[in-house]
């Protein structure tokens, strides 16, 4: 999986937004919130990181289950397919 190259991430303040650029910028209304467990998935997405890939990653960087860690990826996957920014 792979986020859209159309979309960018930004740090503002504490929080973190994925706004839309270049063209997408007309097709995409708005942005995306996310606390600081989604930016580092978004991340691991732009780089093509897959669901076994993030969730070794989030194991590895926070302390939760490996249960809890795929219930929270199954769903965050499942939002960014909903908002259309992954190729």
């Amino acid at each position: 999986m792979k986020i859209k190259e159309d979309f960018i991430l930004r740090k503002v303040a504490d929080s973190y937004v994925v706004v839309p650029v270049n063209n997408m910028s007309l097709d995409f209304n708005g942005i995306i919130n996310l606390n600081e467990t989604g930016a580092f998935l978004f991340e691991l997405l732009q780089n093509g990181a897959d669901r076994e890939e993030l969730i070794s990653k989030l194991l590895d960087k926070y302390e939760v289950t490996e249960q809890k860690a795929e219930k929270d990826i199954d769903l965050f996957i499942e939002k960014v397919k909903g908002a259309d920014i992954l190729e």
